[in-house]
């Protein structure tokens, strides 16, 4: 989905229109690379004895039948002129003479947008000639996505996915709270297990999927999805504040405006030894792309830190390998960028370490791959610059935060709520 959001944001930025379609009956289009044999469907009296069907094309419930819709669908694409992006195989680009045209695949459907409105009907039509193809118009609901387009911008919310959560854990009634984690929160692995574990499973999985355009709840997600295979009461709680936090915010979303811009940059941070069962720290950063929120993320660390300036240090190259990363499908796209990305950290010393080559006895066991990010620096694909821990955006990503500094926080990353009265 980070894709989508990146491409989301190239178009608002630049005035596109965005469409989408769907493909009906999608795996039936694929075709099979090697021989597959399958047993005659009940009912069918065509076949005798222990003769079996040889399959000439692909069918639902099929192994090979996503690899082979792909592969046939790239190749019509590829036909047509698009060139298949490095970043992200579900992105093709077309450029020429007469403009510019992006389709976004995801299984069965796709998104397409460009600079020629007359060029996005050709492919409409070209499509149509190919496969049983759907036309749903322009871009409004794409994988529970709900997309209101405005002169404003753009906004993305999953309002409706709230509601029918809401419902299911039967909390359409519940007392909302104003965040979604208690900034005094201490768990543990200790306490009262779970009888259905399925149940708290199922919950975070729904609230996972939810996070695709609630960075609000990352960390809290993040932090619940901890105890997916032994939850106790205590984490059920957890994942109660949750949703109460939500009944209280159910029209939250993320807003894209039109800034007429490409440019990277992202903010990076990190809660030293923030984890209090395992004493692991807690990694958060969030990257834009012209002035819009496209990435985020909430992890903890694989290996415990010895301090506070290691722990950022390798927060710092997690969110370099996405920057290059945005950089290259950015560069897909046709804009490709020659000036330094920009890094936002509020930790010295971690600055220090990765602009400064020298070999230290304190950073001599930080592995070779955390190095990563002095690379970027050096070579100025990447610029590191201060910013203090009280306009340190990655801070909601890595630690709960008072109520007042916790909103304050999620206004700067344009996210808003829709039924906000205010």
């Amino acid at each position: 989905m980070n894709s989508v959001r990146v491409l989301l944001s190239v178009a608002i930025n630049c005035g596109w229109s965005l469409y989408q379609m769907d493909v009906k009956n999608a795996f039936l289009h694929g075709e099979l690379q090697e021989e597959v044999y399958m047993q005659p469907p009940p009912g069918y009296d065509g076949i005798k004895g222990n003769m079996v069907c040889k399959l000439h094309k692909a069918i639902y419930g099929l192994k090979q039948s996503p690899r082979a819709w792909y592969a046939k669908l790239s190749s019509v694409l590829e036909k047509a002129g698009f060139m298949r992006s490095n970043a992200d195989s579900s992105l093709f680009v077309r450029t020429g003479t007469r403009g510019k045209l992006v389709v976004l695949i995801y299984v069965d459907d796709l998104i397409i947008t460009g600079d020629n409105t007359v060029e996005i009907e050709a492919l409409k039509l070209s499509l149509h000639q190919v496969f049983a193809i759907k036309d749903l118009g322009r871009l409004k609901y794409f994988l529970g996505i709900e997309m209101a387009t405005s002169s404003k911008g753009l906004f993305l919310h999953q309002r409706k996915y709230v509601l029918d959560l809401l419902q299911e854990a039967k909390m359409l009634d519940c007392k909302p709270t104003i965040t979604p984690v208690d900034c005094k929160l201490k768990l543990s692995i200790d306490g009262e297990a779970m009888h259905d574990v399925s149940y708290y499973q199922r919950l975070v999985g729904k609230l996972i999927y939810l996070t695709i355009t609630r960075p609000d709840i990352t960390y809290a997600v993040s932090l619940a999805s901890q105890f997916m295979h032994s939850p106790t009461v205590d984490h059920l709680n957890l994942v109660k504040r949750i949703l109460r936090y939500l009944k209280g915010s159910i029209g939250q979303g993320i807003t894209m405006h039109n800034n007429q811009s490409t440019v990277i940059s992202g903010y990076t941070d990190a809660d030293w030894a923030g984890n209090a069962i395992d004493r692991k720290s807690i990694t958060g950063y969030c990257t834009f792309v012209g002035g819009n929120l496209v990435t985020w993320k909430s992890k903890k660390q694989q290996v415990i830190a010895r301090s506070s300036a290691e722990a950022e240090y390798r927060a710092m190259a997690a969110t370099a390998c996405e920057l290059i990363w945005l950089k290259g499908l950015l560069s897909d796209l046709g804009f490709p960028s020659s000036t330094p990305m920009t890094l936002m950290c509020d930790n010295q010393a971690a600055m220090h370490i990765a602009a400064n080559p020298v070999f230290h006895e304190r950073t001599k066991h930080i592995e070779v791959d955390c190095h990563f990010i002095r690379a970027q620096v050096q070579t100025q694909i990447i610029r590191t610059m201060f910013t203090r821990s009280h306009d340190q955006l990655a801070d909601l990503f890595t630690k709960a935060l008072a109520s007042s500094q916790f909103h304050r926080l999620l206004g700067k990353l344009g996210s808003v709520n829709l039924l906000d009265p205010a």
